[in-house]
């Protein structure tokens, strides 16, 4: 076995612990098991995605992996400690999570993207990290090694680890996604946390029936047989079945009301990732976390969280395909191929049919779809990009959201936006370009539903749905204006060298039987703070020249590269793709670094030699 890097794990710090019974734990608490951080934040998808794939790891290693979740805030909500329980039983984090509101683990491990995973030895060791998605199979191999070579040496310790779960709370609901007017005047629910769908009768109460076992799976057949897995949106389709965007399946499920037979739409139950098919019959292409759906433009539109797009389905064709935004994550306007969206949760059609209204959460902005000659363009509402939010009324260019989720069109022309981090219903009015605020003290609405001239609002974490008399005149609140925690990269004018590191898990090579297998895109807000390096290429690195007289600024880096397996004898060997998207707040300073390392897996072997010269020093002293 090669020999790794060796650099102490520095001790968790944060509020609280969640999942321990109330015990409060540290690294000791740990020596002799392999612990796995993961760095994560509840509003990211991509963060969920990291979830989703290593249940199977923490199942299967249970006797030797403690996987440790460390929650970072990016918006403010997310640093109520409420908001933090209720998202670790929203998402059935079934493992020990570090409450860390202040980011003060996060500085001590150099995090600089949410998700990133690391790491740590049984004897207390950062051995590897990684940021992004697709890293499992890398992780599960280090594992593996970790536990022969601990073995070996004696010091490795199996056993239970110290997670304690929470108790169970009897609801008719829990943790509500989306919901929708029935024709009778009941209400459909994707009963999200429990994984299946619930209709009510008109009171918003009175349960009829179930549609699905309330098991996570995948699976279609009858209503007391289907299963699903955090469904969110509802739309009704022309032939009248409902369909349903199956987030974490990666699928569209459709639901016919008069048998109660659940089947799939599109979808293969695998999650989409760069180079694969963004277009073909629907049921042979994968999605990934479709959050929205609604009918606009004589197709189903579907808002693809995960990846940072709009999608579209055509029921007569039975096919799917890439209908706005690049997979960029951002706010940029324009023709619907070049749009940049920033995971898009919440979908209406206006009361003229001519606007798609998108709530594009992570920019806590509000979007629209509309035709443009042949095709489609999209433009912004309110919002101004991925780090400003807040809760401001007024006119539209100075209005601040804060991670909405829903969005619903009003008969009047008007738009009500859920903005869920600030517990408020919000109102856009195009006619006078202005923002208000309908009502407060709605715990994270998710979606909100016309109904008998009233607005029924799915209230996710109170776990019901609450009837809202729309007021006559608008709420009146204090102005708050945000931006994210996360403190600003200091850079060194003139260039700066971007290095994005990534090293090939063991038993793996990069991937070149057909042409580069690495990707690096790069820009800036604003895009005048880089005079030269902006673009796309094919290498991990990059010189990026900074502009004279900008200070501050963010730069946006998107990286991707494809391993296989290092075997001659293995004539299909597996391929895995590792991606992730950065961005990164910068300031520019005459002491800053004019290096930027971001790692995408591996160690960055410079900053190793120095943490480990700093040691040596130390002890040394």
């Amino acid at each position: 076995m090669s020999k790794r890097a060796r650099v102490r794990a520095p001790e968790l710090q944060g509020r609280s612990w969640i999942n321990t019974g109330g015990k409060e734990l540290s690294l000791a608490d740990f020596r002799g098991r392999t612990l796995v951080l993961d760095f994560w934040t509840f509003c990211c998808v991509n963060c969920l995605h990291v979830l989703d794939e290593l249940r199977e790891l923490e199942e299967k290693h249970r006797d030797t992996v403690v996987i440790i979740g460390v929650h970072s805030p990016k918006f403010v909500h997310e640093a109520e400690h409420e908001a933090v329980v209720d998202a670790v039983e929203r998402y059935e984090v079934r493992h020990p999570v570090l409450d860390d509101p202040e980011l003060a683990t996060w500085k001590q491990y150099a995090v600089r993207a949410w998700p990133t995973l690391v790491v740590i030895d049984p004897e207390g060791y950062v051995v590897a990290q990684h940021a992004g998605e697709g890293h499992a199979h890398a992780i599960e191999k280090l594992v593996e090694e970790l536990e022969t070579e601990h073995a070996a040496k004696g010091t490795l310790r199996r056993g239970d680890g110290p997670y304690v779960p929470p108790e169970p709370v009897a609801t008719h609901l829990r943790f509500p996604g989306k919901a929708l007017l029935l024709p009778d005047g009941g209400f459909l629910v994707s009963d999200t946390t429990r994984h299946r769908l619930v209709e009510l009768e008109a009171d918003g109460e009175t349960v009829r029936r179930h549609v699905g076992t309330g098991d996570r799976g995948y699976a279609d057949g009858a209503a007391d047989e289907a299963r699903f897995s955090e469904p969110q949106g509802l739309a009704v389709l022309p032939d009248g079945r409902i369909a349903v965007a199956d987030t974490v399946n990666h699928a569209l499920r459709a639901l016919d009301r008069t048998t109660g037979t659940v089947t799939t739409l599109a979808g293969t139950g695998r999650q989409w990732w760069q180079g694969s098919p963004t277009s073909g019959p629907a049921r042979e292409v994968d999605l990934s976390s479709p959050w929205d759906v609604a009918w606009f433009a004589d197709r189903l539109w579907i808002a693809m969280a995960g990846v940072h797009q709009l999608w579209s389905y055509d029921p007569a064709t039975e096919t799917v395909r890439v209908a706005a935004g690049t997979t960029n994550e951002g706010l940029v306007d324009g023709p619907a191929e070049a749009a940049w969206f920033a995971q898009p949760s919440g979908l209406a059609v206006s009361a003229d049919g001519e606007r798609l209204w998108v709530a594009d959460s992570e920019t806590s902005a509000l979007r629209y779809v509309e035709r443009d000659g042949t095709g489609f363009a999209v433009r912004t509402a309110v919002g101004t990009g991925l780090f400003d939010f807040g809760h401001r009324d007024g006119a539209a260019d100075q209005a601040l959201f804060q991670h909405p989720l829903g969005v619903t069109a009003l008969p009047d022309g008007s738009v009500a936006v859920c903005d869920t981090y600030n517990h408020a219903l919000r109102r856009y009015d195009p006619a006078s370009d202005e923002v208000t605020t309908l009502a407060t003290d709605l715990r994270e609405p998710s979606d909100a539903v016309p109904a008998d001239g009233d607005l029924v609002v799915v209230e996710s974490a109170r776990h019901r749905l609450t009837r809202l008399r729309l007021p006559e005149e608008a709420v009146r609140v204090d102005d708050r204006a945000h931006r994210t925690q996360r403190a600003a990269t200091e850079i060194a004018p003139g260039t700066l060298r971007l290095d994005v590191v990534f090293r090939a898990p063991a038993g793996q090579k990069l991937d070149t039987r057909y042409g580069p297998s690495t990707r690096l895109l790069v820009s800036a807000t604003p895009p005048e703070l880089l005079a030269e390096g902006a673009g796309a290429g094919t290498g991990l690195f990059r010189d990026l020249v900074l502009a004279d007289g900008i200070t501050e600024g963010v730069l946006h880096v998107s990286a991707m590269a494809a391993s296989c397996d290092d075997d001659p004898s293995n004539e299909y060997p597996a391929c895995h793709v590792h991606q992730q998207d950065w961005g990164v707040p910068v300031r520019l300073s005459a002491e800053g670094t004019p290096r930027l390392p971001l790692v995408l897996a591996g160690l960055d072997e410079q900053e190793q030699e120095q943490e480990q010269e700093q040691e040596q020093e130390q002890e040394r002293a």
